[in-house]
Parts: C-alpha cells; sequence; structure tokens
C-alpha cells in the first residue's frame, strides 16, 4: 500500500492534524518550547517525544488539536470494580509534518468501587483486519470511588512501515487500591521500605519473578525467612486450592530461591530479593490464573499488592524463595553498589 494512503487513514473517521505538526521541523522547536524555555508537550508529535527526553505513554495530554471524533466501541470492563473504555482515536502523518506516522487514543476509567485505586491499563492500536499493531501501557494513578479519570496513549511510527491502525480497544486493565500499590521509586512509603515484582522471565513453560525489598527509610530493616502471599484472582478474590512452598527447588533447580532462610537487615539504601517460581502446565483439572498477590515482607508488615500474572495451569503449587541481600542493587541516591 503506498505511504501516502497509509498516512491518511479514512477507517478513523478523518485525519486530525496536529497543529503544530503542519510547520517545518525549526518552526515546531519554536512553537512547543513556552515563554519560560521548557517544551510543551501538546505542541509535538509523539514520535518527537524522545528528542526532549519525554515518553509519550507518560502524559496525559498527547493528542492532535481539533474536534474529537469518539468511535463506536462499547465500554469495556477489565476490572471488578471499574470499566475502562478507549473514547477516540487520532491519526496524523508525514504530510503533517511529523516525522513518522502516529497516533493516539484515549480512554477512561470509571472506578465503580469503595477505595482509590491507582490502574495499569494496556490498549491495542488495531490493523483494519483486526490484528494487533501494538500494545501500549500507561497508569493511571490514584481514581478515587465513584470518580472517572482520563488518560491517553500513543503510537509512534517513525518509519512509517507498520500496518494503519483503524481502530483502538482495552486489552487489559489491572487496579490495585492506592493504600498496596508498589513502586520502585518515587516517595517512601510510611513503612519506610519498598517493595516490588520484576518483570521475570518464562521459558518452556517454567516462570521465575524477583520480589524486590529496598530499605528507603532511615533505620535498619530487618526481614528472616519467606515473604507472605496471598493469591487474588481478577475479582481480586483470594484463590484457592494453591499450595504455597517454601523454596523453589519442588519447582525447578538452579533459580537461586532453595537456600535455608537467613536473618538479613538492611541498611537505608540496601535490597534484599525473594524468588517466586511456578510452572504453567496443564493437565487435567482447572487452570488457575491469579494476576495479584497481597505480600508482606514479614508478619505484621503493612500488606503490597504486585501483579506477577500468575499463570499456574493445574499444577497447583507456587514456589517461594527466603529474602537474600540483594547484591546487586544500586542505590539510586549513591549511584554505587552496597558493599
Amino acid at each position: 500500500m503506498p505511504r501516502a494512503s497509509r498516512t491518511t487513514p479514512v477507517a478513523v473517521v478523518g485525519l486530525l492534524l496536529l497543529a503544530a505538526c503542519g510547520t517545518q521541523s525549526a518552526s515546531r522547536d519554536d512553537a512547543a518550547a513556552g515563554d519560560d524555555g521548557r517544551v510543551r508537550a501538546e505542541a509535538l508529535c509523539p514520535s518527537e517525544f524522545t528528542r526532549y527526553g519525554g515518553d509519550p505513554t507518560a502524559e496525559p495530554s498527547v493528542a492532535p488539536s481539533g474536534t474529537p471524533t469518539p468511535l463506536p466501541l462499547p465500554s469495556t470492563d477489565g476490572s471488578a470494580d471499574g470499566a475502562v473504555r478507549v473514547t477516540a482515536l487520532y491519526g496524523w502523518g508525514k504530510e503533517s509534518g511529523c516525522t513518522g506516522v502516529d497516533y493516539s487514543a484515549e480512554f477512561e476509567v470509571a472506578n465503580r468501587g469503595t477505595e482509590a485505586l491507582t490502574y495499569t491499563v494496556t490498549v491495542g492500536f488495531l490493523s483494519a483486519a483486526g490484528g494487533a499493531v501494538d500494545n501500549v501501557e500507561r497508569i493511571v494513578e490514584a481514581v478515587g470511588p465513584g470518580r472517572t479519570a482520563k488518560g491517553t496513549v500513543a503510537m509512534a511510527d517513525p518509519t512509517g512501515q507498520a500496518p494503519e491502525v483503524t481502530g483502538a480497544k482495552v486489552i487489559e486493565v489491572r487496579s490495585v487500591p492506592v493504600a498496596e500499590a508498589s513502586s520502585a521509586s518515587g516517595p517512601c512509603p510510611a513503612s519506610g521500605v519498598r517493595l516490588y515484582a520484576d518483570q521475570g522471565d518464562a521459558a518452556m513453560g517454567l516462570r521465575a519473578v524477583g520480589l524486590h525489598l529496598v530499605n528507603c527509610g532511615t533505620r535498619p530493616y530487618r526481614v528472616e525467612g519467606y515473604p507472605e502471599l496471598e493469591l487474588l484472582d481478577e475479582d481480586h478474590d483470594t484463590v484457592d486450592g494453591v499450595r504455597i512452598l517454601h523454596g523453589t527447588d519442588q519447582i525447578s533447580t538452579g533459580l537461586g530461591g532453595d537456600d535455608s532462610p537467613r536473618p538479613v537487615v538492611l541498611r537505608p539504601g540496601e535490597g534484599a530479593v525473594a524468588s517466586l517460581a511456578w510452572r504453567n502446565t496443564t493437565g487435567f483439572g482447572e487452570a488457575v490464573n491469579a494476576p495479584y498477590a497481597r505480600v508482606r515482607a514479614k508478619p505484621g508488615a503493612d500488606p503490597v499488592t504486585v501483579t506477577p500474572e500468575f499463570d499456574l495451569g493445574t499444577t497447583g503449587k507456587l514456589g517461594v524463595g527466603p529474602w537474600e541481600r540483594d547484591e546487586t542493587y544500586r542505590d539510586p541516591a549513591a549511584g554505587t553498589p552496597r558493599p
């Protein structure tokens, strides 16, 4: 398909041009700079955000100027306590002065629960054939009960070679109580520690995820033994029938979570890690999928909810390793490994 037709997505109900992208690059740079010299995100094409150190998925106002064109898409219930739906889709391309072919989708999150939630929303950009062109994730923080929040995700195609985007839909929604939200950075929680899960590894049906504990407070923090886990399904209900094993050796060897537990005292700026391991083997019975885990670093600690996406198949087992000092953790404030 000729590039000229790709950059004019008729199925998006017309191409909406970004006003600041309708000039040459030098003019766009002038338009993007405000009176204080700062770059205005709304004056840029998504494909140009990296020039200014920005992230098009992190800002709520990354869309062309003009009247929004809502798409005839149904609401998509993404969780038991909220509804998420795509409300508009935009596209603009090189003939508008952008460096590539760019798209953005607006969505809204309605919190139907009784507590404030932080949402992680994944929106898929779709081709005319209905296939996925790209999936983009966006975090919407602290949506109060009964409140609705809006967000924007952007897809940049600098080469102009990706399939034409003609639709968008909500792929996945995860929600966590604000009081239990995990974070690897930002303000230190009242507990004085951060607890979060990494992206993990997956190979041949074996899954391994690391739980990370960082002392961001001002006093030493002591842990010994295993983190406490409660598995939750998509409705945030407790998942029964899964054995949580101490150690990962019954899942697989060589995962680093089969040592005997020992006391670990973390000084401010130090970290610890515990391994989670499981298999997604499916045999007889009903497969278990548990997106969430409510974790306590030690008995009596404040809970933190993480989203490892446990696809446990019909194995009924999850291995949990003991807390161990994380010798590879680097304190961002210090910039060097702790001894």
